[in-house]
């Protein structure tokens, strides 16, 4: 095995702190990582590894070569990169976040139409309603709907605004009587949605009018069509994006409620990590995907 590969089966060892572990990233045997960090250990006259039964450990030399070497191992891995992109090749791992009802809804067909003309990149995609860590998680882009982004260290592009308004059922606003102003809401039961399933507030405006309500109820959730299930259900009223209710919308099972007071206006953006430059995977499929949504208006 060539000195490069002995230095990434060591990162590997030294990041998992586990031979077997680091085997089974690289696809190697346990004795063949085993044998292969032997060697290097004997090309540098040093232990780096502290071997024990139950993990295995940096010596103070095996943490100076680890602060050596692994900025050496991923400039390499950008100078290929940087290589293959100035040749227009879009290959490797695109990691993407998005949330888990748009993501079911519009990311199909995306990825499938991608990938068809993009064979050599392999994506992997993670739902969640969650705002996801760019860096600390590792990802090279993730699709969000909301506000302006508020960690400033990270770049972002709008995409499209996503309506949305208050919902509830039909046989819920006859129990409960139609609000006929934003104020009649404290007498109903509000469903919350929140990252960490916690009271929402409702900023609601008219023209120059403005009203703050903060939705109380017996449900909070952080994932819109669950909140869509249970105001159809008659649990309350929700405000939710138009492309998760606009079915039900359009068979009756929910009506729009207080359809002249507006909440502020979120965005579908794309959000990526500091990058000094886009890597030509993450532009490429940036562009597809703004394409994609502004021909089909989805949202």
């Amino acid at each position: 095995m060539g000195e490069l590969e002995s230095i990434r089966t060591f990162l590997a060892v030294a990041s998992l702190r586990s031979f077997s572990a680091a085997a089974r990233q690289l696809a190697m045997t346990p004795a063949s990582v085993t044998r292969t960090i032997s060697a290097l250990e004997s090309r540098l006259g040093v232990q780096l590894l502290l071997r024990t039964t139950r993990q295995v450990a940096l010596t103070s030399a095996g943490a100076a070569y680890l602060a050596r070497v692994q900025p050496l191992v991923a400039a390499l891995g950008e100078a290929a990169q940087d290589t293959r992109d100035l040749h227009g090749a879009t290959t490797g791992l695109l990691r993407v976040a998005a949330p888990l009802s748009l993501g079911l809804r519009l990311l199909p067909a995306v990825l499938s139409q991608f990938a068809a003309l993009h064979p050599q990149t392999r994506l992997a995609l993670t739902l969640s309603d969650r705002f996801v860590g760019m860096v600390e998680e590792d990802f090279d882009l993730a699709i969000r709907i909301s506000g302006p982004p508020q960690d400033y260290s990270t770049g972002w592009r709008k995409i499209c605004p996503v309506p949305r308004m208050l919902v509830a059922s039909p046989a819920y606003l006859l129990a409960k009587g139609a609000p006929v102003g934003p104020e009649d809401l404290r007498d109903m039961a509000c469903l919350s949605y929140a990252e960490d399933a916690r009271q929402e507030i409702w900023n609601l405006t008219r023209g120059t009018e403005q009203h703050r309500h903060r939705a109380k109820g017996g449900f909070g959730a952080n994932n819109g069509d669950l909140l869509a299930r249970l105001a159809v259900n008659g649990e309350g009223v929700a405000l939710l994006p138009r492309f998760i209710v606009e079915g039900d919308l359009a068979q009756g099972r929910l009506t729009q409620v207080l359809p002249d007071w507006l909440p502020p206006d979120i965005w579908l953006t794309l959000t990526y990590p500091p990058y000094d430059r886009l890597p030509r995977r993450v532009a490429t499929f940036s562009d597809f995907f703004e394409a994609h949504v502004k021909e089909t208006a989805p949202l």
